[in-house]
């Protein structure tokens, strides 16, 4: 019997049947997206770290150590660590204190619908993309784990989370990440212990690490230089604050201070438990110094260092991780297609269609993310792909939504547009090496640039503001 095939099946039903028990729940789209805005401190918590800390973390950056070193740590574990700690300290109050469902509502608030709609546009690929390297990284354990071929391993993994991820919503998603969140801590910390007593002890351990592996020269001869270190900063902290996978664990939390409170706690949880795969890929060229595969690092260590018992743990807190990111990352885009870019065109929907409606976006995200997965060769490729489409853009227009009264909805549409544009050429036309600190400059240009010429516009708006407000 494979057990290995066992043990995750049974994880894996166990987690449907927790998404079916909380479906029960779910009245309205505000259950389905924010949980009726109940999370506590510990869900609150947990949920943000256990849905940061996914494939990429586990598999992609422990391969990535493997190969390159510690110039490979810009992204996980300290870049998306300082993206939490900004949210906490200059987000998570004002967001949470808006009562949005998603970012493109306070650009409706705050500009218009059309520049809900596009902001939505946006950031929907960026979402599915993100789904997509987490279905990615679970076919390659169903596969290393079972006798499962690559392509059925991608496809029964994708099956096993639109499933999951359409019945049960954000409830459901908050008490499997506290479950997810507490089995990937347990499974790393044996299997990183089972490979220092293995090397002799930490004394030992830190000897055998190669030093050229020690170094944050870029992973270039003479490094990066300041743009090209910049560029990969910029990336996980820009490129993620405004992502719908983190404004939807804030705007869920139960108070303002629960959302501010644990969005720091989860940084910290992150941070460290996030140093493991960095010590697992720095120790596990000892084992395996030709490797031809890098991100099969970890799953191999396993293999090879627990016993059985402790072997399916580690597998099944795998998978854990990866479930608690994909379930987030198709609910947010799933929240954005529905809420903001159908439900506005039936204003007089009824609560129970919403759901079904939201469900199917769902659907159809998962499908699509399924095909990115199914296509792609790399799961840190696809997250930094994921962090850089969109996301710095929207950092830069929700940034001025908040604390900037000058701009109108003309400047934040054609910022948005501008930078969208500049950042497909820059990527895929030219090849930028710096396409996100490009973005990011024709954002701020656009937007702020302009605001000489939309005055006019700007006190017609306000005009208009008034007068709904007097009715």
């Amino acid at each position: 019997m494979n057990w290995e095939l066992f043990g995750i099946s049974t994880y894996v039903v166990g987690m449907i049947a927790m998404g079916f028990y909380f479906s029960k729940r779910i009245k309205n789209d505000d259950d389905y997206f924010l949980g009726g805005r109940s999370l506590g401190p510990g869900l609150a918590t947990f949920s943000i770290f256990a849905t940061w800390f996914g494939a990429e973390t586990c598999i992609g950056t422990s391969g990535a150590v493997y190969s390159h070193g510690l110039s490979s740590i810009h992204a996980d574990p300290l870049g998306y660590t300082i993206c939490l700690l900004v949210m906490a300290i200059f987000f998570s109050k004002v967001l949470w204190r808006k009562k949005i469902t998603t970012i493109p509502d306070l650009f409706r608030t705050r500009y218009s619908m059309t520049t809900e709609k596009l902001a939505a546009v946006i950031m929907i690929p960026s979402s599915i993309i993100w789904a997509g390297a987490q279905v990615r990284a679970l076919g390659q354990i169903l596969h290393s784990t079972t006798d499962f071929g690559p392509v059925f391993a991608v496809t029964v993994a994708a099956a096993v989370v639109i499933i999951y991820t359409m019945s049960g919503g954000m409830l459901a998603d908050a008490y499997a990440d506290l479950i997810q969140g507490i089995a990937i801590i347990i499974g790393l910390i044996f299997l990183v212990t089972s490979i220092v007593i293995d090397l002799g002890g930490i004394s030992s351990a830190i000897s055998l690490i190669p030093k050229d592996k020690l170094t944050f020269g870029g992973g270039e001869p003479g490094g990066l230089g300041f743009l090209g270190r910049l560029e990969l900063w910029m990336v996980p902290i820009l490129g993620s604050v405004m992502s719908q996978e983190l404004v939807s664990r804030v705007a869920s939390s139960r108070s303002e201070k629960i959302a501010h409170h644990s969005a720091f706690r989860a940084a910290g949880i992150y941070f460290l438990v996030g140093c493991i795969p960095v010590i697992i890929g720095l120790l596990g060229v000892n084992y395996f110094p030709n490797l031809q595969d890098s991100e099969t690092l970890m799953p191999v260590l396993a293999k090879t260092h627990l016993n059985y018992v402790f072997y399916i743990v580690f597998v099944g807190a795998l998978v854990s991780a990866i479930l608690s990111t994909v379930d987030t990352t198709l609910l947010a885009s799933s929240a954005l297609l529905s809420h903001n870019l159908i439900y506005p065109s039936f204003p007089k929907i009824k609560d129970n269609k919403k759901v079904l409606i939201a469900r199917l976006c769902t659907l159809l995200s998962g499908v699509i993310a399924y095909v990115i997965a199914y296509s792609s060769d790399s799961i840190v490729g696809l997250v930094e792909t994921a962090s850089s489409l969109g996301g710095p853009t929207i950092l830069v227009v929700t940034m001025a939504a908040l604390w900037d009264k000058r701009g109108s909805s003309a400047n934040a549409i054609f910022a948005i547009g501008m930078s969208f544009i500049a950042w497909i050429i820059a990527h895929f036309v030219i090849q930028m090496e710096f396409p996100v600190i490009f973005t990011v400059l024709v954002c701020s240009i656009s937007y702020f640039g302009t605001l000489p010429f939309t005055r006019s516009q700007l006190v017609e708006e306000e005009k208009a503001e008034i007068e709904v407000k007097l009715g």
